[in-house]
């Protein structure tokens, strides 16, 4: 089933110690948070037009949880299979029969199988960058980098704030603890997936960074963990110095800097005592069945397995936590975090970057996780009530070859390429556009990652012709595509 919808076609992140947070709130505490500051801004959010919001009477969102396959997941080895087409197109894999009469899947999700029947396939995503960073920059943030299609390994410097970052922008008046959270965030030898942050909006608007310790297989939020042996009465001790050496004229906060730098302490020093995030942090509060059903992950790769080589057995401790990055993501949901992005497989030739030996690849390491891990997020969520309210966003930043190389790999295509939405209205069962039949090129209903950015603001109630305005005052529009109001109920 098809719907038709007319379509259109700087900042930095800083590293900070933990002592930093706990000392006096340093000016560096103020970079790292500033993800989560609310500061006072003149914009304010333009209504959405009637056309749009007429188009459909499903509530507003309440969260979306972006889940970023990063590498490239191979569409004709996962939701757009071909096997009518020549054995070096097709490839290895066998479509299987899901929940939705005629929608067939790789055989190597069986789980996702089962859940179709809540989920929109889009099979006519589209872009012209065909390069890792710049792709992942005009993917999660919906415009192509303004550095052009770079190389990458070479750093790309972030312009346009991501969608959590807007999102966190335009919503700063409703005083939400925690607005936006990325994770994971460190591991050994990772190449960071770019534009996590708010760009041009500034680093107040960059995300609360979640990380995993590879010794506990448990999460900590950078600098908001107290030191071993503090206690939080130790922390409000060190606050009420500070709050005495202010009143004693040691320290002036008269100025506008001063005072931002003080509500940067102030959002500091709330977020270090947050029960909320704490028990968010938390998952040994989770079952044993719980924690089974996202799954951990299976033995780390060896060098040479994977699409480009890697050190797999220093990354294996932190390889055993993706299913459970999509269990934190729904505890994140229920704390009440409007926005969260998961980052999967960050680390060069442990990721979906398959150049090389692209079906054992994804039939060994890369779906069979996946598959379990997204199913779980998504059965999970409509368990708890919260799948309605959620918008499940599964993407890489393009797809694969439709011509099986030399090394029984695909390689970078951004011409044609699936991705997965549900929940937050979604008409499930549906398919959204269609690839040619090599899928190679949108043979219906293109879209771009503009008309994405699109539909997650508008279905958060944000109209996309909203203005941002950059740091000399230019003004941008939040989104330059069109919502797919057709994929909603």
């Amino acid at each position: 089933m098809q719907f038709s919808v007319p379509l259109d076609q700087r900042g930095s992140r800083y590293e900070l110690s933990r002592r930093n947070a706990i000392q006096f709130c340093g000016s560096a505490v103020g970079l790292n948070l500033a993800g989560l500051i609310q500061a006072q801004v003149g914009q304010l959010i333009a209504g959405t037009s009637a056309n749009e919001m007429s188009s459909t009477s499903v509530k507003p969102l309440k969260s979306c949880i972006i889940v970023f396959y990063y590498g490239g997941p191979s569409h004709l080895d996962t939701y757009d299979l071909k096997p009518h087409a020549p054995a070096d197109i097709r490839g290895e894999f066998q479509p299987i029969a899901t929940t939705v009469p005629g929608l067939f899947v790789s055989e190597h999700l069986p789980r996702m199988s089962r859940v179709m029947h809540k989920v929109a396939i889009i099979r006519s995503m589209h872009h012209n960058n065909r390069l890792h960073d710049s792709a992942s920059t005009e993917a999660l943030t919906g415009r192509p980098s303004p550095n052009g299609d770079r190389e990458e390994f070479a750093p790309i410097s972030q312009f346009y704030p991501c969608f959590g970052s807007a999102l966190s922008y335009l919503r700063q008046n409703l005083s939400i603890e925690i607005p936006h959270v990325a994770l994971p965030f460190v591991f050994h030898n990772v190449i960071d997936t770019p534009c996590q942050g708010g760009g041009f909006l500034g680093t107040k608007f960059d995300p609360l960074q979640i990380s995993v310790d590879v010794e506990s297989n448990s999460y900590r939020a950078g600098a908001l963990s107290l030191p071993e042996g503090h206690t939080s009465a130790l922390l409000t001790d060190r606050r009420r110095l500070l709050e005495t050496l202010e009143l004693a004229g040691t320290t002036s906060r008269s100025t506008p800097v001063g005072e931002q730098w003080k509500m940067f302490c102030d959002r500091a020093y709330q977020l270090l005592e947050s029960e909320t995030l704490r028990r968010a942090l938390d998952l040994s509060v989770e079952s044993p069945q719980m924690r089974d059903r996202y799954g951990f992950g299976p033995a780390p790769l060896t060098v040479g397995e994977g699409g480009g080589g890697g050190n797999g057995a220093e990354l294996g401790v932190a390889r055993e936590m993706r299913g459970q990055n999509l269990l934190l993501a729904r505890r994140m949901v229920e704390a009440g975090v409007p926005f969260v992005n998961v980052y999967d497989f960050r680390q060069q030739g442990q990721n979906w970057d398959s150049h090389f030996k692209n079906f054992n690849q994804h039939k060994t390491h890369l779906l069979p996780l996946a598959d379990q891990s997204l199913s779980a997020l998504i059965e999970d969520l409509d368990d708890r009530g919260l799948l309605d309210t959620t918008l499940v966003v599964a993407m890489g930043e393009f797809g694969r070859t439709p011509k099986i190389n030399a090394d029984g790999g695909r390689d970078h295509w951004p011409d044609c390429y699936s991705l997965l939405l549900a929940g937050g209205g979604i008409r499930g069962g549906t398919v959204y556009g269609a690839s040619d039949s090599l899928g190679a090129f949108p043979a219906s209903d293109p879209v771009t990652p503009a008309d994405l950015a699109a539909t997650i603001f508008w279905r958060f109630g944000l109209n996309p012709e909203t203005e941002l305005h950059d740091l000399t005052g230019r003004p941008n529009r939040l989104a330059e595509g069109r919502p797919i109001t057709s994929l909603f109920s």
